[in-house]
């Protein structure tokens, strides 16, 4: 990888990106750890880290600058910072956040998957799954172990019952109930396109509409709530549901 520019606040960016291939920004107090992710996405074809940053302050910039569809973030920045996530989506609402911690709980998983971070790993994942959960993302899908999807479909539960009333259900559309139960499925954009007879922008374009009528935030949560909500036909159970929908 050649180095054609290094800012003065610290921030390295690549060449650009070929066409395709999923631009990453790093943000990571760590020089030393920024240096060896660099390099495992260095051996990857398809994956470009287009900038660098040590604080959210830096990362804010680079997202401003820098157009990316993957950020990789130190789960130790967002430590005292306001809203960092829904901040950073605000900026950039295209943009996928992968959280690396060193340790999670129950409420701080919960708390980041309901922010809009699609992924949250360990500082100790292999560079294979690293690279592995990087194209899942991007490619709109959900990264989320089995633990924390128990976790989220608790959080949900607790809350559904104040999330909608039945008489303030939005109105759906035949095209948007046949995706809602795509999704139900596990299937991927790609495949829910072709059974579809459309284009995967296309049902990307649906659904940011299905989120935004249902106030949810991604796949997992949209298939749970749908569920609960007895918004599509059948008596799936919610868990089997979530696992599949994740793991696609």
């Amino acid at each position: 990888m050649d180095i054609v520019d290094e800012s003065p606040d610290g921030e390295i960016l690549d060449g650009p990106a070929t066409p395709g291939a999923i631009r990453i920004i790093l943000a990571d107090s760590q020089a030393i750890y920024r240096v060896g992710i660099r390099k495992i996405f260095a051996l990857e074809d398809d994956i470009r880290v287009v900038a660098q940053a040590d604080s959210i302050e830096n990362l804010r910039a680079s997202v401003e600058r820098y157009p990316a569809d993957i950020v990789l973030l130190e789960g130790g920045l967002l430590n005292g910072v306001p809203n960092p996530i829904p901040d950073l989506l605000r900026v950039a609402p295209e943009i996928k956040v992968i959280v690396q911690a060193l340790a999670t709980d129950e409420a701080q998983t919960v708390d980041l998957y309901r922010r809009g971070v699609r992924g949250i790993i360990t500082r100790s994942i292999s560079p294979d799954l690293l690279v592995r959960c990087v194209r899942r993302i991007a490619a709109g899908e959900t990264w989320i172990d089995n633990q924390s999807v128990n976790w989220v479909i608790e959080a949900y539960r607790a809350q559904a019952a104040s999330l909608i009333t039945p008489r303030s259900q939005p109105r759906l559309s035949p095209k948007e109930m046949a995706i809602i139960v795509c999704i139900t499925q596990g299937k991927r954009n790609k495949e829910i396109a072709f059974q579809l007879g459309t284009t995967e922008q296309v049902i990307k374009n649906y659904l940011r509409k299905i989120y935004d009528k249902l106030g949810v935030s991604d796949r997992l949560e949209l298939a749970l709530y749908c569920l609960h909500n007895k918004i599509i036909p059948g008596d799936s159970e919610e868990e089997a549901v979530a696992r599949k929908v994740a793991a696609r």
